[in-house]
């Protein structure tokens, strides 16, 4: 007998709550809005090269099952390094591209004539 009134009284405690939840959820005002997902906004700029400060600024949205973050940042940082010494190996090499235009005097084009010895 104990067990049939265990048994009534705890299926009223759930009749009770699934009434209360679908009677008392139902208004429009408890629900949570609409989320917009994350998506990717790509920082990097059109209009120029690439330089170490964008790539070290760029970050990719988390994901559920998406890309462990310390690899991601680990190539970006790898990538800003390789960048940076590109950057500055074309600096070097265009300071010395001018510096040896200004130190070699321009050739002359003149034909020597039949008289003339070098």
């Amino acid at each position: 007998m104990f067990m049939f009134l265990f048994l009534v009284v705890a299926l009223a405690v759930v009749v009770a709550a699934v009434t209360l939840a679908v009677v008392g959820g139902g208004g429009e005002s408890g629900a949570l809005p609409e989320t917009v997902p994350e998506r990717f906004q790509d920082p990097l700029p059109p209009d120029r090269p690439v330089n170490r400060a964008d790539v070290e600024t760029l970050r990719f949205p988390v994901a559920v099952r998406g890309y462990r973050m310390t690899d991601v940042d680990d190539a970006l940082g790898r990538l800003g390094a390789e960048l940076a010494e590109r950057d500055a190996r074309i600096a070097d090499l265009e300071a010395a591209l001018a510096g040896a235009r200004t130190a070699t005097p321009p050739t002359s084009l003149h034909k020597p004539e039949e008289g003339e010895h070098q």
